[in-house]
């Protein structure tokens, strides 16, 4: 019955992604079928180099992918304009803030943007959206701070609070634990759990903390070099698919404590 009343929000078929030129096709990884669901928090793992950012990059259609299709709330990708898509997905990117003079408030408001005019007023609507944004995300103590007198981890909630304001049905974070210690590293993802549960929107996350990502994720999805699968975090387990994301010589991964450790 579970199964039944699922709401697939974002899914592909068949998908291809790598880069394209005059000169050669450099495919980076293929035959990608995925399904995220309302309401799921979904962690992108993959050993370094294996193509989660330019996965990412396809399904936020920043990248035009080889062959295959991805559907967005039951509509392809590549049919949306660029307001509408605003309006539907919205993306968390590692890059430098453009201008950290902005305030915490100034900067959460730009992810309004898709809904205001073309002067920029914040209606009453918007900024309603712009305070709960910093109410979820427990940053209302930092609201009239500048973007500059924030520590990273901070910055990293901000950045966040922006996409929730947008208010978009799905969230992708490309590796929003960069450069954080490991006590920010679980904080922001136990943040984005807690954002998924309240809202129900479906949040999609790159990183490199398989461990947290296996304990608190919906469903993972596993880059390797031959395949990409996605699955319950007990599933993979079960079924070894950690087990082939590095060479054995160093790195193994333990069945019964879901953890990697380095061999002796």
């Amino acid at each position: 019955m579970e199964a039944e009343t699922q709401h697939t929000i974002l899914k592909t078929n068949n998908l291809s992604i790598g880069y394209a030129s005059k000169k050669e096709l450099k495919v980076i990884a293929s035959n990608i079928n995925i399904a995220l669901q309302k309401g799921e928090l979904i962690g992108l793992v993959g050993a370094n180099g294996i193509g989660k950012s330019t996965l990412l990059r396809s399904l936020t259609k920043v990248q035009k992918p080889l062959s295959g299709t991805i559907m967005l709330n039951n509509k392809d990708l590549s049919d949306y304009q660029a307001l509408e898509l605003a309006k539907g997905l919205s993306l968390v990117l590692t890059e430098p803030v453009a201008s950290k003079n902005l305030t915490v408030f100034e900067l959460v408001a730009l992810g309004r943007q898709p809904y205001t005019n073309w002067v920029g007023n914040l209606s009453e609507k918007d900024i309603e959206s712009v305070n709960l944004a910093l109410s979820q995300t427990n940053i209302n103590d930092l609201k009239h701070k500048k973007c500059y007198e924030l520590s990273d981890g901070q910055l990293q909630k901000v950045m966040i609070a922006r996409a929730l304001a947008q208010d978009t049905d799905v969230i992708i974070l490309d590796e929003p634990t960069t450069h954080l210690d490991m006590y920010h590293k679980a904080y922001i993802l136990k943040l984005l759990q807690k954002l998924v549960k309240e809202t129900q929107k479906t949040i999609l996350f790159s990183s490199h903390e398989i461990d947290l990502a296996i304990q608190l994720c919906d469903t993972m999805i596993v880059m390797t070099n031959n395949e990409v699968v996605s699955d319950s975090p007990c599933q993979l387990i079960t079924k070894g698919t950690f087990e082939t994301l590095f060479p054995k010589d160093l790195i193994a991964f333990d069945n019964k404590t879901g953890n990697f450790r380095v061999k002796k």
